[in-house]
């Protein structure tokens, strides 16, 4: 009984993400990779150091989108694969794909949380991964299955592999003056849900201190971020971050040697300000990329979890 009501919760969320992302599938990367508005895609550089440091044959990518990565991995050498959640992001991979020589049947729909998804099309051969990536789906994973999806990606690739999970870094928060860092420190630091032993006085005077704390952040930044037509937007559904240091032990745990967390997308100042002078900001952040600087704990919005399969 427990574990119907927890699949069908896993269920409802996946059907949001999917429907968050159906309109998506021919603009995706333009709008994100592309787009002369959004930040350059640093991480794309950093995933083709470590696949070509690696020296994989081939890669598998869990939770492709429109091939996003795997259209700019054209010039290596190596097999590309990938599946999706979402139809309209799959279809969308199959084209872009198709045009440069990868057959349609690499590419397939399914879940990162499936283990049927990992083994590909039935063609009667199960694959086994040099090397994998999982970009843009830790977000919306609920957080009782994040060590289910490091198992399964360690679980498919040869041992040695290379592994590149990314996910939205939570310590940002401490740098971003707004709605966010009130809840992390309210939420994950103090946390006064769980104080014991406190009389109705204390409590009323630690809300009221609460109340001051939370003035000193904009409380109405980030805008919520919401959908085009009709679809939830990217805030209305499961969109969670993750504190790398805890992320990282879960790596390890799931089976994976020599694990680093690479940081990336800085910001010189927090968020709110860009709007000062933007080039000055894009330009001053870009500077600032390194994915081994230890400001990345908190100036860096993303982290690439890294890891070889022990």
């Amino acid at each position: 009984m427990k574990k119907t009501a927890q699949g069908n919760k896993v269920w409802e969320i996946e059907h949001r993400v999917a429907h968050c992302y159906s309109t998506w599938g021919k603009t995706y990367f333009k709008e994100y990779y592309k787009s002369a508005q959004a930040y350059p895609p640093v991480h794309l550089q950093i995933v083709k150091d470590e696949l070509r440091r690696h020296g994989a044959q081939n890669v598998l990518d869990a939770g492709c989108g429109p091939a996003s990565m795997l259209r700019e991995l054209r010039r290596f050498r190596t097999r590309r694969f990938g599946f999706d959640l979402a139809p309209g992001m799959v279809d969308e991979a199959k084209r872009v794909l198709s045009k440069q020589g990868v057959p349609p049947k690499h590419i397939w729909t399914g879940s990162v949380l499936d283990p049927r998804a990992y083994r590909g099309p039935k063609d009667g051969v199960r694959h086994k991964f040099d090397s994998a990536l999982c970009f843009g789906v830790l977000p919306h994973i609920p957080e009782a299955m994040d060590k289910k999806v490091f198992s399964l990606l360690r679980k498919n690739v040869n041992r040695g592999g290379l592994v590149l999970v990314e996910a939205r870094n939570e310590l940002f928060s401490l740098f971003t003056c707004n709605r966010y860092s009130f809840r992390f420190l309210e939420e994950r630091l103090i946390r006064p849900d769980g104080w014991a032993g406190i009389s109705r006085g204390i409590k009323k005077s630690t809300a009221t201190a609460l109340r001051r704390l939370q003035g000193h952040f904009r409380m109405d930044l980030p805008p919520i971020r919401q959908g085009k037509a009709g679809e939830p937007g990217y805030d209305e559904v499961l969109s969670r971050t993750h504190n790398p240091m805890i992320s990282a032990k879960q790596f390890a745990q799931a089976g994976f040697g020599k694990v680093e967390v690479l940081f990336y997308h800085y910001h010189c100042l927090p968020p709110m300000f860009e709007c000062t002078n933007p080039e000055w900001f894009r330009k001053q952040s870009l500077r600032m990329e390194n994915p081994r600087d230890w400001r990345g704990h908190f100036m860096a919005s993303a982290f690439i979890l890294k890891g070889i399969a022990a």
